[in-house]
């Protein structure tokens, strides 16, 4: 048997080989198009429909433990000047200022990345109360030197809950509660995010959770207060775009946020 290969057998397997690697580069890019393709897609987030609404019904409670007061503005160093209980009327106060009340703050989506700036997703920095988010001061005082931290733990005396974010919305549109930020600017620290269910990291935010039973933590401290000495805490409330929970399933949700607050020691005991 002649095993010979010819011009032509040999014009033949180079061709053969071409197809090949046109075939594996093809591929290729099918498989890079795909793999693009399922990043875009896992990473989805912000609304398509419009940019309007994402809450139409905000309710807000903020209330203390015990040594602690607050108020919506500096009452200077008497403490029985400040409250146990901070109420949607009184945040509704400050907020007529901005010619708005809490039922009336559209939160659209917006992003950050230290719960200062609030951001759309093309890039246009927001306003407080009349940009799509929530923003309002507390002013905290306390009996005694203590940092103040976000508990789940309620206020027996007030028949008042701990911190939560609900919803009395069901299904897919329940959601809303996992795509919630706030944020406590101090007047002289860090910037705290608070994530209610955190997730997965976005928008190169560190944030935090809080549990139930309450563990309290350095990383659950929102400032510190010396003795008789108020200061203030910047809050924000937002719909993080970026949440991958921030779709359009979520529009037009309800939504009531509680924020309560406990003092500790430096050991993060809390202060009886």
């Amino acid at each position: 048997m002649d095993n010979r290969i010819t011009v032509s057998d040999e014009n033949t397997a180079v061709e053969f080989q071409k197809y090949k690697s046109r075939v594996k580069l093809k591929t290729a890019v099918l498989l890079l198009l795909f793999a693009l393709l399922s990043l875009a897609t896992a990473t989805l987030a912000w609304f398509t429909l419009n940019t309007f609404s994402a809450v139409d019904n905000l309710e807000m409670t903020v209330t203390t433990g015990a040594d602690l007061r607050l108020a919506i503005e500096d009452l200077g160093t008497d403490i029985s000047k400040y409250y146990k209980v901070l109420t949607n009327e009184m945040v509704n106060q400050y907020l007529r200022s901005s010619e708005t009340e809490i039922n009336k703050v559209l939160l659209d989506p917006l992003t950050s990345s230290d719960g200062i700036k609030l951001f759309t997703q093309k890039n246009a920095q927001r306003a407080g109360n009349t940009g799509g988010y929530l923003e309002f001061p507390i002013y905290f005082i306390a009996s005694k030197e203590m940092y103040v931290h976000l508990t789940t733990e309620g206020i027996e005396d007030q028949n008042m809950p701990g911190t939560s974010v609900t919803t009395t919305e069901t299904g897919i549109k329940s959601d809303v509660v996992n795509a919630v930020r706030v944020s406590f600017e101090p007047v002289d620290d860090t910037t705290k995010i608070y994530e209610p269910n955190k997730g997965t990291p976005v928008a190169n935010q560190s944030t935090f959770d809080i549990s139930k039973p309450m563990n309290y933590s350095n990383g659950t401290r929102i400032v510190h207060l010396d003795k008789l000495s108020p200061k203030r805490v910047m809050v924000r409330v937002w719909i993080e775009g970026e949440d991958p929970q921030c779709d359009d399933d979520i529009q037009n949700a309800q939504l009531t946020v509680a924020l309560t607050f406990n003092g500790t020691d430096e050991n993060n005991q809390p202060i009886a």
